[in-house]
């Protein structure tokens, strides 16, 4: 038996290299206002907690979980029972969450919230007669020559004959006719990771808003799919082009109204920060000025 005799300098792994990213989210952002993808991706600036974020990551996870039960005991109450439970526990990871309400009695107004949401969702689907094949899935596919597409999907189905599902839970209003392309944006997007990365096209693509009790649904084609990564392209391309020149300008609409960052924006006389140094470069893989 021979034994070599040299050995190694180091027993952990190389960290693998940074491969700059893009969820349909940050997509988004950017289309909505360069300077808010800048605070978020770039400076990754804090943002206070809101509580409709909060309550929908609430009921997020009970969703999630509530398939960890018997499929006969996956009912609304048994839903309502473990909300308080995991809000709970979401104030352990996330103490921002705490200052959402300072009495029982707040607390007990945002668990209400909740529990209307899952309410609208019983009326919605049964869960009962569902098996996912996946939940909260983590999805990435690198793009050739551009970002790490990357996100999470809510839930995946696959019928009995193979076609798959995607599912997403929305905890806000469906919106108005005409303003539906930022959501259906993001389920091509996660359609074109999952075609891409497993080789199967979804068949549908579901849209469950628990804020009004309406259901989106989507059959996309690969000519889609096509048509989305040239866009995601365009829009990492765009990225890249505002990453070399600095130029994160505002872009104001009624949104603004909503944004966390409206005190640091030059179009309400705010100053932003400066960019911290190297962060660009974590962020978009491109050097300013190049």
């Amino acid at each position: 038996m021979s034994v070599d005799t040299e050995q190694p300098t180091s027993t952990s792994p190389a960290p693998e290299p940074r491969v700059p990213g893009l969820s349909p989210s940050r997509a988004n952002d950017f289309l909505q206002c360069p300077l808010l993808f800048r605070f978020r991706v770039v400076d990754r600036l804090p943002e206070p907690a809101s509580p409709a974020a909060a309550r929908g990551t609430l009921v997020h996870a009970v969703l999630e979980h509530l398939f960890d039960l018997p499929a006969a005991q996956r009912t609304l109450d048994a839903a309502c029972a473990a909300l308080p439970g995991h809000w709970d526990a979401l104030l352990e990871e996330e103490p921002r969450y705490r200052d959402l309400h300072a009495d029982d009695e707040a607390r007990e107004e945002f668990l209400a919230g909740a529990r209307r949401l899952l309410g609208t969702y019983f009326t919605l689907e049964d869960p009962t007669r569902l098996e996912p094949r996946a939940r909260e899935l983590q999805v990435q596919h690198d793009l050739e020559d551009g970002p790490r597409l990357r996100g999470v999907v809510d839930r995946v189905d696959v019928a009995p004959n193979g076609w798959v599902r995607v599912v997403d839970y929305k905890t806000g209003r469906s919106p108005r006719a005409g303003f539906e392309s930022s959501a259906l944006f993001q389920m091509r997007f996660y359609a074109y990771v999952v075609w891409r990365t497993r080789g199967v096209l979804p068949k549908r693509l579901q849209l469950a808003y628990l804020g009004d009790g309406v259901v989106v649904s989507h059959e996309p084609t690969e000519s889609e799919m096509h048509t989305l990564e040239a866009r995601v392209r365009s829009i990492w391309a765009g990225i890249e082009d505002t990453a070399r020149s600095g130029d994160w300008r505002p872009r104001t609409s009624r949104l603004c109204d909503w944004c966390s960052f409206r005190d640091r924006c030059p179009s309400f006389g705010g100053t932003p920060p400066e960019v911290p140094a190297g962060a660009v470069e974590r962020a978009i893989g491109v050097t300013p000025g190049s």
